[in-house]
């Protein structure tokens, strides 16, 4: 099908557990928000940050947003809004909070991809569900998000599930490392300390 392929970095979380901007924590010289759209500019043909509709004068103007069209809008309704400006595209999506993702990961995905599904995404290393967070996102999976949306169903993973996603692992599990706590920082800066002492 060879469908275009565009990027999504949500970014609209409101990181109470963190206490500070997940979005704009800096782990590789930049922002993780444009750390990330800058790995996805790689991989996909536009990229775009989702964020609140508040958050759009903060944002870098180098970058295109795509601004929640939802009150309390959570990861199902920014993928939903994503789909609503172009709903003819696939996403790849990836969630802010992962400050170990890289290249080599993303483009496993993509290659991995399976177009017939509703989505490509990642199997948690601990629980073996699927990550919906990181992924590809097909157009078939709109209409089904909106039926979600609407029913308040709100479980990206449940659906993921019930309709059948591919899931795959991750080449490098480290990269699917979530940053949602100040603890989850600290062991994520202790990696990443690691990771540049041993390329030295």
């Amino acid at each position: 099908m060879d469908r275009p392929l565009k990027g999504l970095v949500l970014a609209g979380g409101r990181s109470t557990r963190m206490s500070v901007s997940k979005a704009e924590m800096v782990w590789h010289g930049k922002e993780q928000q444009y750390y990330l759209a800058d790995l996805l500019k790689s991989c996909c043909g536009d990229v775009f940050i989702s964020c609140r509709r508040e958050q759009v004068n903060r944002i870098n103007p180098d970058y295109q947003t795509i601004p929640d069209q939802y009150v309390n809008a959570g990861p199902l309704e920014a993928i939903l809004t994503a789909f609503q400006k172009y709903p003819a595209t696939a996403w790849m999506v990836i969630a802010c909070d992962l400050p170990l993702m890289d290249l080599q990961t993303l483009k496993f995905l993509k290659k991995e991809r399976d177009e017939l599904k509703i989505a490509t995404v990642f199997e948690n290393q601990e629980d073996g569900l699927p990550e919906p967070l990181i992924g590809i996102w097909e157009p078939e999976s709109y209409e089904l998000l909106k039926m979600y949306q609407q029913k308040e169903h709100l479980s990206l993973r449940k659906i993921l599930i019930k309709h059948g996603a591919k899931i795959i692992k991750a080449p490098e599990t480290d990269a699917l490392m979530n940053a949602n706590t100040p603890e989850d920082a600290k062991r994520i800066a202790e990696v990443l300390s690691e990771k540049a002492s041993f390329n030295r």
